[in-house]
């Protein structure tokens, strides 16, 4: 079914049986098969082929030159750049036919850039950005930034990158500059140096907020993984990077910020529900972690949209 508020080209192929919603503008020479689902408001520019078991949301945007095959589906407000490529059979044959094709999720406000090419049954996860030329070839986190062949995280959308002097920025009350994220703060470790050496410390009332139950270290992390991507219904932690540098990504389902750890002088303490990632290991970073209490896999919230759901429903 065609909206009657829809505009379609008089050089556009829409199919007989495909569905485009009302305010949709599909321009020349696309192709839009019998089946094909398009929402309210997208805009499908020329030379754009969409196969049947398609799913498009409202306002979507597909640039020139495109194919969507069976099988993709893109939620609202995903911006899809000039000559991306999709596709779906894992192990491709001239004349030999998948019975299902693996489906390719790209979730609400994602954006895919232009050349980019994406490997069958994938999700790219709310609100990512996939650099332009781009070879994704495992899901993408939501708001990750990727680029390269093979797709790597260089950085996430939306997120505030705490400056390294605000962490050594004492307030008034003697207290290191407050992050945006509820439940997370930046603590200032005491250093001592004479002859020796330098020593850091911390106990209960001088840095530690809680008495640790468990701890571990995480090191030799090659450059481009990304560790963490979790939160936790209670448990609440300390990260100090001992030695060489990593970066903290935080969340706290409104806002997100960037804190780079590089000196075992500066610790961070999360809280529970807030999500927590943990990326650009230096090759002799060395992070330790303090735990308020002993492994729970229960404790774990590992799929960000439940996190989102519990935050928005007021779980603590």
């Amino acid at each position: 079914m065609i909206s009657p508020d829809a505009f379609i080209h008089p050089k556009a192929i829409v199919e007989e049986g495909a569905t485009v919603g009302p305010g949709t503008r599909v321009w020349a020479f696309a192709h839009i098969l019998p089946g094909a689902v398009i929402g309210a408001d997208c805009n499908i520019c020329d030379h754009v082929f969409i196969e049947n078991d398609v799913r498009l949301g409202d306002r979507v945007t597909v640039k020139c030159g495109v194919q969507l095959w069976d099988g993709v589906t893109l939620e609202d407000d995903v911006f899809v750049g000039p000559n991306a490529t999709f596709t779906n059979d894992p192990m491709p044959r001239s004349k030999q036919y998948l019975e299902a094709h693996p489906p390719t999720l790209v979730q609400r406000g994602a954006s895919i850039g232009a050349n980019v090419t994406i490997l069958p049954g994938l999700t790219i996860a709310s609100m990512a950005m996939v650099g332009a030329g781009a070879v994704v070839t495992h899901n993408v986190p939501a708001h990750a930034v990727v680029v390269g062949n093979p797709a790597r995280i260089k950085g996430y959308t939306d997120t505030r990158t705490v400056p390294d002097r605000q962490m050594t920025t004492v307030s008034a009350d003697h207290k290191p500059a407050l992050l945006r994220i509820k439940g997370a703060e930046i603590l200032e470790m005491p250093e001592i140096e004479d002859l020796r050496g330098k020593l850091t410390f911390g106990q209960l009332g001088n840095g530690l907020p809680f008495q640790p139950k468990r701890y571990y270290l995480v090191y030799g992390v090659p450059s481009p993984k990304v560790r963490g991507e979790h939160a936790h219904r209670r448990l609440e932690q300390i990260l100090v990077c001992v030695h060489g540098a990593c970066s903290i990504i935080l969340d706290d389902g409104t806002h997100r910020d960037e804190v780079r750890l590089s000196r075992p002088t500066i610790g961070l303490h999360l809280k529970h529900m807030v999500w927590g990632i943990q990326y650009q290991f230096t090759p002799d970073a060395v992070l330790m972690v303090l735990a308020s209490d002993e492994y729970d896999s229960y404790d774990y919230i590992r799929n960000y949209d439940e996190f989102l759901s519990l935050v928005k429903g007021g779980a603590e």
